[in-house]
């Protein structure tokens, strides 16, 4: 990961206590890196992107690292609302990049498909299957993105 601390770290909690998912923001790479826990729902998922999109009038992220390395589960319900509810909001705050680390379960996997094919035309986005490929690729659109600003 990052060789420095991060800005802030929050846990979302499930129902029952265990970590939904951990939040945490690296202000000086405007990255929020969201960590998934457990089995996910649909549910859970508009649960956990709320969660986080409710931070963007305190956070200013540009860069998303999406880490679903730890989880399993059909969310693919959750799709209509993350393309028509939080996509336009979330490009519209400044949303730029998205790395998306792959599940290892494979009904998750057609859903995160699904998802990269709805997002892609409003922001870049790649799927991997390791977190320091998808930091690389991520961390590089920001660097394209401050040279764009300053030219």
């Amino acid at each position: 990961m990052l060789s420095y601390p991060p800005s802030q770290h929050l846990t979302l909690q499930d129902e029952h206590g265990a970590a939904l998912a951990d939040y945490f923001y690296y202000a000086a790479d405007e990255l929020l890196y969201v960590h998934w826990h457990g089995q996910l729902t649909g549910d859970a998922i508009i649960r956990g992107v709320g969660h986080g999109t409710a931070w963007r009038d305190q956070l200013h992220y540009s860069l998303i690292l999406n880490d679903k390395s730890d989880t399993g589960g059909d969310w693919s319900d959750a799709l209509p609302w993350l393309q028509y509810e939080w996509l336009p909001l979330a490009v519209d705050a400044g949303v730029r990049a998205m790395a998306y680390v792959f599940s290892p379960d494979t009904e998750n996997r057609f859903a995160s498909h699904d998802f990269v094919t709805a997002v892609r035309p409003r922001m870049a986005i790649e799927l991997f299957d390791d977190l320091d490929t998808a930091l690389a690729w991520l961390l590089s659109q920001h660097e394209a993105q401050d040279i764009s600003s300053k030219a």
